[in-house]
């Protein structure tokens, strides 16, 4: 029985292949006609895809060559000792030609996360300084001034956000009010809301945003009205007293009196006005004075007699930007004599942070020791990583050839440490403060992430400078993990612990001025904002280079500003 059922239906099946049986029933007939000519088209297909596939493999060959050939006739005519210059231009101008779809991904991306930043603040807190994103709230942290406003209004522009930027240059011309009964700090409304106008001026050329930074300014000049010129770091913005902090003991801040430079300068520039660059230049002329040879200087600076208190030495908070400052104002003033005892006062500052460089065991990470009086603590912050980015962005202009790798080389080795600041949590994202012990590398101190932007702004800096994508890798790792941990419905907030994860309910305004603006440029053409036509602020506000000149000021600018071409479609601390 078994045996014959499975004889009937072999033949059976065998009958399909006779066309005698489709000609008697043509519906079949025509099912597999369909199925025939489905199959033939699915086949074609392929085979064109795989053609055309292999043209555009053969064209980027072609590209490739072409790239290696410049690169070859490059080396041959700057000669052995400049093949990795070379070779660093060339990699940017192949990124300029062909811009990567990988990077054009992963700017979209981060173009979406700036949106749903500013959606959340213009939702929920617009006008105010601060978003709260979780109580979806507005928070005046710095007086009523539209502090995230202000500080995104460049961020919009080079994302060409148009549409964004536009209702917020409404706000600024139809509401910004500057007559506030407010102690404000010198320094953060200097490097937000001064910076902040000035660049977006410098790229829209909007006379809106340069009249209302003249506005702010002057009511901020009546701090800088010392016996040594050395300014006091608080101001009512109404009544126009200054004094310093209580908790200084009268004292004033190294970076908060030595971070006002570049905007001031270039808001003489932009006016024509000598008043507010002579105010910053003189700061630095006091402390050139009794400036040391490590180029080091305590985070206490006495306003009446110029002199360094008893206090600690950081590139971190209350130091950072007082040493970034010294080298980007001679960039800002297109690296001339006139501003050569900037880049002379910074050389000197890089010879003393050598002098505070430790590496840890067992891997070796290479940090920034703090130093109080002749002891050194092993401890270094977050903020202090903007460090590499800096060093690498002054490496390139020592005179010799060993200085210049020996401080790129050190940028590399501190932008590990950063990014491994990262790593080293179970949330991938740094806190605020590292100690290191013999034996163990890191331990995260603080352990709060506020959104800060240090490392991101070094990947940057490196990526540009040398080319290589490890570090653009190494911020879209981070970018990720600020999207799993600290991106919620209502916009972005920090970490009250990197450890924990749990979220606090704040979103800082440096995260849309500098945090998403850093990362939009790590994936961007070096053709965006280019440094050697741009530098930027410590609150990453871009501002034009412009060359200076032994007798002093330029002419007013005011005449020639261009609006800047966009792409196609530290801190005081700033303790959060």
């Amino acid at each position: 029985m078994a045996r014959g059922s499975r004889s009937v239906t072999s033949s059976s099946k065998w009958r399909y292949c006779n066309p005698s049986y489709y000609l008697k029933r043509p519906k079949r007939l025509a099912l597999l006609f369909i199925v025939f000519v489905g199959v033939s088209f699915i086949v074609w297909d392929r085979q064109t895809l795989v053609r055309e596939h292999q043209v555009e493999i053969s064209e980027l060959r072609k590209e490739v060559t072409g790239l290696q050939n410049l690169l070859d006739d490059l080396n041959n005519k700057q000669g052995g000792t400049s093949g990795k210059t070379d070779l660093r231009k060339a990699t940017k101008t192949s990124k300029e030609v062909l811009d990567d779809p990988i990077d054009i991904e992963r700017r979209e991306k981060v173009k979406e996360a700036m949106l749903h930043a500013w959606g959340s603040y213009e939702k929920y807190a617009w006008g105010q300084d601060e978003l709260q994103p979780q109580s979806k709230n507005g928070v005046n942290s710095f007086g009523g001034l539209g502090a995230t406003l202000i500080d995104s209004l460049d961020t919009l522009y080079i994302m060409g956000l148009n549409e964004q930027f536009q209702k917020a240059r409404e706000w600024v011309a139809n509401s910004l009010d500057f007559n506030k009964d407010y102690e404000a700090s010198v320094f953060e409304t200097t490097i937000r809301v001064v910076g902040g106008l000035l660049s977006a001026y410098d790229l829209s050329g909007d006379k809106v945003f340069l009249n209302k930074a003249i506005e702010i300014a002057d009511r901020l000049l009546p701090a800088w009205n010392t016996p040594t010129g050395i300014p006091y770091n608080i101001i009512n913005l109404s009544h126009g007293r200054a004094h310093n902090p209580s908790w200084t003991g009268g004292e004033s801040i190294l970076a908060d009196s030595g971070t006002e430079q570049l905007e001031f300068i270039v808001l003489s520039q932009r006016t024509g006005d000598p008043k507010y660059q002579q105010k910053v230049e003189n700061v630095i002329a006091q402390l050139n004075k009794t400036f040391p040879d490590d180029g080091l200087l305590p985070i206490y600076i006495n306003p009446h007699s110029g002199a360094a208190g008893y206090s600690p030495i950081t590139f971190g908070a209350m130091g950072d930007s007082f040493y970034e400052y010294l080298l980007k104002v001679w960039i800002q003033g297109n690296k001339t004599s006139a501003v050569k005892h900037y880049r002379d006062m910074w050389e000197k500052s890089m010879k003393g942070l050598s002098s505070l460089i430790r590496r840890s065991t067992p891997s070796s990470f290479a940090y920034i020791c703090e130093k109080n009086g002749g002891s050194l603590t092993d401890k270094m912050d977050e903020l202090a990583c903007f460090a590499p980015g800096m060093i690498a962005l002054g490496s390139f202009g020592y005179s010799a050839d060993d200085d210049s790798q020996k401080f790129l080389s050190l940028a590399e080795e501190l932008a590990w440490t950063c990014y491994n600041f990262y790593q080293s949590t179970p949330t991938k994202l740094a806190g605020e403060n590292y100690f290191f012990h013999s034996g163990q590398d890191m331990s995260v101190g603080t352990s709060w992430n506020i959104l800060r932007p240090e490392t991101v702004e070094s990947l940057f800096y490196l990526w540009r400078l040398t080319g290589n994508k490890t570090y653009q890798e190494w911020g879209w790792n981070i970018f990720q993990a600020f999207e799993k941990n600290s991106r919620i419905e209502s916009g972005y907030v920090g970490l009250k612990d990197v450890n924990s994860g749990v979220k606090d309910n704040m979103m800082q305004s440096f995260f849309l001025a500098e945090t998403l603006k850093y990362f939009y440029l790590l994936f961007s053409p070096s053709s965006v904002i280019p440094l050697d036509e741009w530098v930027f602020n410590t609150e990453a506000h871009p501002l034009r280079i412009v060359t200076r000149h032994e007798e002093g000021l330029v002419k007013n600018l005011n005449e020639k500003q261009k609006p800047f071409s966009r792409i196609g479609g530290r801190k005081e601390g700033r303790s959060g």
